[in-house]
């Protein structure tokens, strides 16, 4: 992939020892970056189409955007992100193969919120020390994610930064671009009074609030690799479930002939529900997300009873079993809902958009720099 493996430095002048220290004396293995390339690299071409253009290996990647001649005004959108401290637990229990999943989940799922659809993604892996394997199960994690939703994965980087992390240590990241025609593009703007809130089935935690899950953890002294019968997995297990794929069903609702009922979309993510939701709602708006429409899975019950605390404690935290929020038309909330359900995608009705006058009271308002409308969960959880 382009820059995964480096050249190794040209040797050093100045030094006092008698042997001229090389790049493996500081630690930097480039030999192992190279076999890490071989080992991921046909994973990566899979996730090739007629657009990309170079193949893996070089130093940029390059992607064919003629198709957006055909766009009468096309927009780009972007959109980067990690996993987090998800990654603590993949190390914690050596497994690997699946946080690259939860990173394309975590940028790309980003780009359809607008309605775009994702051309490609790049990716950054920083570790201690480069074992082959290990970096190859990370990538071929992203890569057949990236397959999954349609994204071409055209570079990447692998540092070594020993010294800096352990031998055992990595962090990921990634950034990825799409497209949309401006005049489909969704957001708080095509929202109306009346519209349906949808809530989309979350697989679980996805990767945000793990340093919550770590401290509960942590507390009770319960180990990665202790075995949860609630659960029916080990812990370490149970908590890497990779993050649902959101992108390719959602780009093919959009499309389809429900497309133009959708007029909003939220990825739940940091932030929890009620934040996320209120993101994507016009100001002077507010929206009620009824509780009982749905029951959050075992784990978020498991882990709120480790900690003695409530599920409502946690909506800002966790998914709670909501992934998406889709806000559409009323009178096509039925036929969306029904296309979403063929997709894979479970969803249901959670709430209604309303203008009029509210109490503010537990409400809300608007999140990370967005002056948006105002949403409170309300009710009790289902059982």
């Amino acid at each position: 992939m382009p820059g995964r493996a480096r050249a190794a430095a040209r040797p050093g002048r100045g030094y006092p020892w008698r042997v001229t220290p090389s790049y493996a004396d500081a630690g930097v293995d480039t030999a192992a970056g190279d076999r890490a390339v071989e080992l991921m690299k046909g994973a990566v071409a899979a996730t090739h189409g007629p657009n990309v253009l170079g193949g893996v290996g070089g130093f940029a990647g390059l992607y064919d955007v003629g198709f957006l001649k055909a766009f009468e005004r096309p927009l780009l959108a972007t959109s980067t992100d990690g996993v987090g401290t998800k990654v603590a637990i993949a190390q914690a229990i050596g497994k690997h193969d699946t946080i690259g999943q939860d990173l394309v989940g975590m940028v790309v799922d980003d780009i359809v919120v607008v309605g775009a659809k994702p051309m490609f993604m790049t990716d950054y892996i920083a570790c201690g020390k480069v074992v082959p394997e290990r970096i190859a199960a990370i990538v071929t994690g992203i890569a057949r994610a990236c397959e999954a939703t349609g994204t071409a994965l055209v570079g990447g980087e692998t540092a070594e930064h020993p010294g800096l992390l352990g031998p055992d240590e990595y962090d990921v990241a990634g950034a990825a671009v799409g497209a949309v025609e401006a005049d489909r593009a969704l957001g708080a703007e095509r929202v109306r009074a009346g519209d349906v809130v949808l809530g989309v089935a979350s697989s679980g935690l996805h990767s945000n609030g793990f340093s919550l899950v770590r401290h509960i953890l942590a507390g009770r002294g319960i180990g990665y690799a202790d075995a949860s019968a609630e659960l029916g997995a080990s812990w370490g297990e149970a908590l890497l479930e990779p993050t649902r794929l959101y992108a390719g069903p959602l780009v093919e609702l959009l499309e389809g002939p429900h497309g133009g009922a959708v007029h909003a979309l939220s990825h739940v993510t940091g932030g929890g529900l009620a934040a996320n939701l209120a993101r994507v709602l016009p100001k002077g708006s507010w929206a009620e997300v009824d509780r009982s429409t749905w029951s959050p899975q075992p784990v978020f019950r498991v882990l709120s009873d480790l900690a003695g605390s409530s599920l409502e404690s946690a909506e800002g935290t966790w998914n709670l079993g909501i992934g998406f929020f889709a806000v559409v038309a009323a009178d096509a909330a039925g036929d969306v809902v029904a296309a979403l359900d063929g997709l894979g995608l479970p969803a249901w009705p959670v709430g209604e958009v309303s203008t009029g006058a509210y109490d503010p009271a537990g409400f809300e308002q608007g999140a990370k720099g967005v002056d948006g409308g105002a949403v409170r969960l309300v009710g009790a959880y289902r059982a």
